[in-house]
């Protein structure tokens, strides 16, 4: 998926750890252009252990190999202050559907515009933007170019802004920074836009005492009706801590909501979920290691799915423009299931990944 975010000292360490490039190509006086190909093989093996009597375990394993995503992006300044910017995608997800005839057939390919706004500066503090573009929000970006492993955390649509179509405003000290975003949905990662009767609005708060440290902490709600269950307000709430110690980066990110139409299904579902992240960079080589968790509750604290797991990822930068990643990864899940009941699950990955980035 998409990079979304200026994370401010999160650029040099990105740098540091992978030791990639990503410079923008000078098309005219006023138009660059920059971009990726991302390219990985996976191997995934999960085993189900269902309690109900009828029920047999079962124990899957599944290969994939091909293009993940390609993106082109274009910058357009007019001047010193007005600037456009226009992000093209090409993904596949990997998502199948069933036909009538019992074949499994591939709808996971699309193509499509996924950013268009404009970014004016009122002033070297203060900027505002418009069109359609991705939440602040979040540690953990959605394109691979800001990722420090393969695979996301998996909890990006419980707690994350998603795409937003709207204005956002961004004031940036030295030390602080604000911003306030009035959109239509808070949205998901896919784009896709529930019915909007009212704004949501997103606001973030952000600390950056050091040149080593950051911490942001953003606060989302959407009023809207018909969007949460019995139209109960959507609540997201998001802070995530970094700080560099040489050539170790550590992370920190806790997040709970409420209502999301994304898992709940009834008033006062809510999530819960947080991860712990190191990466340690060597030269052209880098280490990750992180650790998330997450939990879906009902209102009266009962939880209908959790999900713990462990990621440790190498990497190696071939050159300037292409990176090496391996990752292996663990998770342990529970979920409630309408026939089978409580269900556990174990799910191992693997994955080598090429990332080329221009």
């Amino acid at each position: 998926m998409k990079a979304h975010r200026n994370k401010l000292s999160l650029a040099v360490a990105l740098i540091a750890a992978s030791s990639m490039a990503q410079a923008e190509i000078e098309l005219t006086e006023k138009l660059s252009l920059s971009g990726f190909i991302d390219m990985s093989s996976t191997y995934v093996e999960s085993e189900i252990d269902s309690p109900a009597a009828l029920a047999v375990d079962s124990k899957e394993s599944e290969t994939s190999s091909g293009l993940d995503q390609f993106e082109l992006n274009f910058l357009y300044s007019f001047d010193d202050k007005l600037s456009a910017v226009v992000d093209l995608e090409h993904q596949d997800d990997g998502r199948t559907v069933v036909d009538d005839n019992g074949d499994t057939v591939a709808i996971g390919e699309e193509t499509d515009i996924e950013q268009a706004y404009f970014s004016y500066a009122v002033t070297d503090s203060f900027s505002v933007k418009g069109g359609r573009f991705l939440s602040y929000a979040g540690w953990e970006t959605e394109d691979p170019t800001g990722l420090f492993q393969y695979s996301g955390a998996g909890y990006a649509g419980y707690f994350y802004g998603g795409y937003q179509q709207g204005m956002s405003a961004l004031y940036s000290a030295d030390m602080f920074a604000v911003a306030v975003s009035v959109v239509n949905d808070l949205g998901d990662l896919e784009g896709e836009f529930r019915d909007s009767k009212k704004p949501a609005v997103e606001t973030m708060l952000a600390f950056m005492p050091t040149d080593t440290w950051t911490t942001k902490v953003f606060y989302s709600t959407d009023e809207n009706e018909g969007l949460g269950p019995n139209d109960e307000d959507i609540t997201l709430i998001n802070a995530w801590t970094s700080f560099a110690i040489g050539d170790l980066l550590l992370a920190g990110e806790y997040n709970k909501s409420e209502n999301n139409p994304v898992y709940a299904t009834a008033p006062g579902d809510e999530a819960s979920g947080y991860l712990l992240m190191a990466n340690y960079a060597f030269g052209k080589a880098g280490l990750t290691v992180r650790y998330h968790d997450w939990t879906l509750e009902d209102k009266s604290g009962v939880a209908f799915e959790e999900v713990s797991g462990i990621t440790v990822a190498p990497s190696y930068a071939l050159t300037d423009n292409l990176l090496i990643v391996a990752e292996f990864r663990t998770d342990d899940i529970e979920y409630l299931d309408a026939v089978d009941g409580q269900v556990e699950a174990t799910s191992n990955s693997y994955a080598l990944e090429a990332l080329v980035t221009f």
